[in-house]
């Protein structure tokens, strides 16, 4: 077995590649031992005696099956968490969804006139506040509102 190390080497810059991707081909060594410039070697490369081997990725199969499972709130018990609630979503991130569904659900309401405008103008001063904990229990007291006024 013949040193080829130097040819690996010049094969290898020629290739634009590490020398472990460098394949020779097994058939034709005598061919490659001959070869000293890289112009010897440029040539081999185009019979094809010489490749560039595939580079070897990692698979991102278990990571699409794994997101798409979290898409749908799996793999995301306990176990999983580091951090506070806090932490993971913002109180503030969490305030701005709740007063923006709230705020809309309320112009909706005052808009095909569930509500008139003076009681449209007092929830959504209490809405601010932070009175309502959902749109669930804004409604639900809209309408204990409505049958008081009329």
């Amino acid at each position: 077995m013949s040193d080829l190390a130097n040819q690996k080497r010049m094969a290898a810059a020629v290739l634009k590649c590490g020398i472990n991707r460098v394949w020779f081909d097994p058939e034709r060594q005598a061919d490659i031992e001959a070869a000293i410039s890289r112009d010897d070697l440029r040539e081999l490369i185009e019979d094809g005696a010489i490749k560039a081997r595939v580079v070897k990725g990692n698979s991102r199969g278990r990571a699409r099956e794994r997101m798409a499972k979290r898409a749908y709130g799996h793999q995301r018990g306990p176990g999983r968490r580091k951090g506070a609630a806090g932490a993971r979503a913002s109180s503030k991130r969490m305030w701005i969804g709740k007063i923006r569904a709230q705020r809309r659900a309320l112009r909706e309401m005052r808009d095909d006139g569930t509500i008139d405008r003076s009681l449209y103008r007092l929830m959504y001063r209490r809405a601010s506040g932070g009175q309502f904990r959902s749109v669930a229990h804004l409604t639900a007291h809209v309408e204990t509102m409505a049958g008081r006024m009329k």
